[in-house]
């Protein structure tokens, strides 16, 4: 990657058209961004304020989307997507203006499933032996969390069509629904996981990083009318966002400051102590602290660029499990939702990296490298 110049804030002719946003977000560790630059005041820095709204549920946040009653959201890249291609609901052309953070997801396993969360192989044994489906939950049917279920089930030989009754539950809800054993098992966003976990419930048979290492996670996202009438206030949200995953990635005494915050029941509502696990973990590499399950929120922008690979890999997830009846114009849509200029004005004003291209390349759990090129074969893998 390489260093662009900053370019002045000028607040006469980038002025933000609105002052306040609206903004949806899920109490989930990867909100972090969002809330502490609220807190710390890096909204304001750049002339907007940051009104933010915790939902409850995936649908909730989307139907509140399209309905314009928020501005932008927190929100899974791969339902953006959904939305994008009119999957289960009206379509509406979208927007990605930037990555939130990278990894940060998990799949639980009931206690049960214990020795299977070990060996994926005996997950496989299991099902062909009682020859009944495994009841697994995600948190929408076209997100990021069903997409990385789906890909790491079958990348152990199991069908989740066929072998696996798939559910929809609201992150809040997925350590209790696995302890009173409505189901076998899930993939959320922490800190659900670890709270299964740490309640004895579950035990965690795979991060996202393990599936796909540096995966996209949430994405900041806004409908494509919003983002052509208020581009000023959308580069505003994109360089305050950036400031406060930058700010996050600093030092491990940030992450537990931002856990602190988390914890209140405005925001998450789980213990501190468990929210600086999923935020600052143990390990640490050379773009700063990371958590128990590979999270980075900055990387010197790296986690926060909204590539065009990214985008089209969960579309052809999506034609793979039949969500989508036709291939896609795959690199086309990408171009049009990722909001790339937007977010290379505002990654200048704020001294951030920009990568030499918007597409990269990734080795996933079933070392499948995938670099955006030759969509429909993964489509039809």
């Amino acid at each position: 990657m390489t260093m662009t110049g900053a370019s002045a804030w000028i607040a006469g002719t980038d002025r933000p058209e609105i002052e306040t946003v609206r903004i949806g977000f899920m109490p989930l560790a990867d909100c972090a961004p969002l809330v502490m630059a609220s807190v710390l005041g890096f909204d304001e820095r750049y002339g907007v304020r940051f009104e933010l709204t915790r939902e409850l549920s995936w649908t909730s946040m989307r139907d509140r989307l399209i309905a314009q009653q928020l501005d932008a959201a927190h929100v899974l890249t791969g339902m953006l997507y959904g939305v994008q291609n009119g999957i289960g609901t009206q379509q509406c052309d979208m927007a990605v203006l930037m990555n939130l953070h990278q990894n940060g997801q998990g799949i639980t396993l009931s206690r049960a499933l214990a020795n299977a969360a070990r060996d994926p192989g005996l997950l496989k044994r299991r099902v062909e032996d009682t020859g009944r489906r495994l009841v697994l939950a995600h948190t929408f049917p076209t997100g990021n969390h069903a997409m990385f279920l789906y890909y790491w089930l079958a990348a152990h030989g199991i069908d989740p069509l066929l072998d696996c009754q798939a559910v929809t539950v609201p992150p809040v809800q997925m350590a209790a629904s696995l302890a009173a054993g409505h189901m076998d098992g899930f993939c959320a966003g922490e800190p659900w996981g670890q709270r299964a976990q740490r309640d004895g419930a579950g035990v965690q048979a795979a991060s996202s990083e393990q599936i796909w290492p540096n995966h996209p996670g949430k994405a900041l996202g806004t409908r494509a009318d919003f983002a052509a009438t208020h581009p000023n206030a959308c580069r505003a949200m994109i360089a305050a966002l950036l400031d406060a995953a930058r700010w996050l990635d600093a030092a491990r005494a940030n992450r537990d400051a931002a856990a602190e915050v988390l914890a209140s029941p405005a925001y998450i509502g789980a213990s501190r102590e468990t929210l600086q696990f999923c935020l600052g973990g143990r390990q640490t590499d050379g773009d700063g602290w990371r958590g128990h399950n590979g999270l980075r929120f900055h990387a010197n922008g790296e986690a926060n660029f909204p590539w065009l690979s990214d985008g089209m890999w969960f579309m052809t997830q999506h034609r793979r499990w039949g969500l989508l009846r036709e291939d896609p114009p795959y690199l086309a849509l990408a171009a049009q939702v990722n909001r790339i200029d937007l977010y290379r004005e505002a990654a200048e004003r704020t001294g951030t990296m920009l990568p030499a291209s918007s597409m990269r390349s990734s080795t996933l759990v079933d070392g499948r490298v995938w670099n955006g090129s030759e969509p429909q074969a993964w489509a039809a893998a």
